[in-house]
């Protein structure tokens, strides 16, 4: 189970991006859908504050929560009573008793298919297809997943083409799981890692790479040393080829901790190097502009 200190930054990550999402996922569908599964009632609660923060964006629109919750959380409805009592008549809120493999089966039942959806999953043990499957919701389907190891692969094989993962090292050297995203949308992945980033800057967490057989771990709560991040990016240029910097940007959201930021940090710092060329002499390194490695 995770500790209060894993607890509350899982709660306070949930919160962030949902902040981001909501809104985006309303200004593109009159209908949305967030599902929580496996996590806390202080989560559950935190996140529907957030839906009714969002009130006026909510009018006119339909949002739907889930909450799958166990025996734990007995306490979940009279928490969330009084914030549904504020809600406007487009918020509907399911209580579902069950463990979060279930998530399917409420998706489901929610008629989430075609609209946008959020699940927030914490899972106790091993990760399962069909749970993926069910959180992909056709193409329209991002996961944030909290799970004891890497679910990398997995979240690729079920639909997810853009991922990115997190080990998070809590004061004291403590693991604190794997945080996972499973996304279509760039703008999604970027906005999770620079959530990522804020809450551990928040919590003083640093961050490792799950597959990093090194187990390096990067500080988030001062300046970030890029030279790891620089040394990953000229091996992926010299492996790959030319590429375009929006593309380097994706490599460091998918294959790092980095934030697409750190990459045009990294990169600028090897173009003033000379071990990389690119298509303009000066000027702010652009999306679409490509970078060579120098022979």
């Amino acid at each position: 189970m995770p500790t209060d200190r894993t607890t509350d930054f899982l709660r306070e990550l949930l919160v962030r991006q949902l902040t981001t999402w909501l809104p985006a996922a309303l200004h593109r569908s009159r209908r949305a859908t967030i599902a929580l599964a496996g996590v806390d009632a202080g989560s559950a609660e935190a996140a529907l504050r957030l839906v009714a923060a969002h009130r006026d964006q909510v009018r006119g629109r339909q949002v739907t929560m889930l909450v799958l919750a166990d025996n734990a959380a007995a306490d979940l409805p009279a928490r969330l009573g009084p914030i549904e009592a504020e809600l406007p008549a487009e918020v509907t809120v399911h209580l579902l008793p069950g463990d979060p493999y279930r998530l399917p089966v409420a998706v489901k039942a929610a008629g989430a298919a075609g609209a946008p959806l959020f699940s927030f999953v914490g899972l106790p043990g091993a990760v399962t297809p069909k749970l993926l499957t069910a959180a992909t919701n056709g193409r329209t389907g991002e996961l944030l997943l909290h799970t004891r190891e890497s679910a990398r692969d997995a979240l690729v094989s079920a639909g997810f083409p853009l991922v990115a993962e997190v080990a998070p090292v809590l004061p004291g050297g403590d693991a604190a799981g794997v945080i996972a995203f499973g996304s279509r949308s760039d703008r999604s992945l970027e906005a999770v890692r620079d959530a990522l980033w804020a809450v551990g800057a928040q919590f003083d967490v640093r961050f490792r790479g799950p597959l990093d057989p090194t187990g390096t771990t990067v500080d988030v709560v001062n300046d970030p040393d890029l030279e790891p991040l620089a040394h990953e990016l000229l091996a992926e240029l010299r492996a790959g080829g030319p590429q375009q910097v929006t593309e380097l940007r994706r490599h460091t959201l998918t294959a790092t901790v980095y934030r697409a930021a750190d990459a045009n940090r990294a990169l600028t710092t090897l173009l003033d190097a000379g071990v990389l060329t690119r298509d303009r002499e000066t000027g702010r390194l652009a999306g679409d502009e490509t970078l060579r490695a120098t022979p």
